[in-house]
């Protein structure tokens, strides 16, 4: 395609010489009077696309740069999570292993009690009172009279009249104290009164 102005500039120099012979130097010189011109439109044509390859270059340089600042924020939010990951697993195992030693000790205590009150009881040793089989006159001799009411026990009347129940145990010479029934008469040393108000027992049914 290039080569038709050339033919055509060369049939425009060659008309006024019809008839005559072309000068050589006339020819060549339009002739490369086309090749510059050509020349300086294939160097505005490669000027052209050299910038447009700049522009696209900068643009995939941007695109680029982009995605890596993506992929490092991506990477550090990863190892954020797998540290915070690894964290959570510490923090439960510590909890687990502290709750399991709390529950092995617990279990531990309540065996240790259990061991003991299987062997109080055989050998007859449970809790129960101690029978006294000797009493003391080292109490008051001045008190009242108090009569054993349902649901009462020697705890509750020394409580109730303020007195300890070691001086009711002596001066009634009571070796069980849990043998106190209703109705019994009970001699309270030490005392000029209830300082509490009787129980309230409830009717059986």
């Amino acid at each position: 395609m290039k080569l038709v102005p050339t033919l055509i500039v060369g049939l425009i120099a060659a008309a006024p010489l019809c008839g005559q012979r072309a000068d050589p130097r006339a020819v060549e010189l339009a002739n490369l009077r086309e090749d510059v011109r050509l020349l300086q439109q294939t160097v505005a044509e490669l000027q052209a696309s050299l910038a447009q390859l700049q522009r696209d270059n900068a643009a995939l340089s941007q695109q680029a740069e982009s995605g890596r600042a993506a992929n490092v924020t991506l990477a550090q939010l990863n190892d954020a999570l797998a540290q915070l990951r690894q964290s959570t697993d510490a923090a439960l195992a510590e909890q687990k292993r502290d709750t399991l030693r709390s529950v092995a000790q617990q279990i531990a205590v309540l065996a240790k009690e259990t061991n003991a009150a299987i062997a109080a009881v055989a050998k007859g040793q449970a809790t129960r009172p101690t029978i006294r089989t000797e009493f003391s006159d080292d109490f008051p001799k001045e008190g009242v009279t108090h009569t054993v009411q349902a649901g009462e026990t020697l705890s509750t009347i020394a409580k109730r009249y303020g007195v300890p129940m070691k001086n009711i145990q002596n001066a009634n010479r009571i070796a069980d104290p849990t043998k106190i029934h209703v109705g019994q008469s009970l001699f309270i040393p030490g005392s000029t009164g209830p300082l509490m108000p009787a129980p309230q027992v409830r009717p059986s049914n």
